[in-house]
C-alpha cells in the first residue's frame, strides 16, 4: 500500500472538470485508489466523481492518497504527476 500527500495547486481547486479527469485517470488502474483531506479519516473512492466533489478541495488543500493493488506504483506516479501539473490546466 502506498500513502502520499498531494497538494491542490490549481487556482480553481479540484473543480468538476478536474474531478472528471481524475476519475478517468484512476479508472484505468486496477488498484483501489482512495483520497481524503489530510487529518480526516473518511476516504473517498477516486473513481467516484461525486465523492471527489464532496471534498470541496480548494487551492492549497493537502489531500492524502491511499493506493493498494498490483499497479499501485504506476498509479501513484500518474496521480502525483496529475496534481503536480495543476490538472493539466493553466494555474
Amino acid at each position: 500500500m502506498i500513502r502520499e500527500v498531494v497538494l491542490v495547486r490549481n487556482k480553481l481547486g479540484l473543480h468538476a472538470r478536474a474531478a472528471a479527469r481524475l476519475v478517468g485517470l484512476t479508472s484505468k488502474f486496477s488498484s483501489e485508489i482512495h483520497i481524503s483531506r489530510e487529518g480526516r479519516s473518511e476516504a473517498i473512492d477516486c473513481k467516484s466523481i461525486l465523492g471527489i466533489l464532496m471534498l470541496a478541495a480548494s487551492q492549497g488543500t493537502r489531500l492524502v492518497l491511499s493506493i493498494n493493488g498490483r499497479d499501485e506504483v504506476e498509479a501513484s506516479r500518474t496521480v502525483q504527476a496529475f496534481f503536480d501539473a495543476g490538472f493539466g490546466e493553466e494555474n
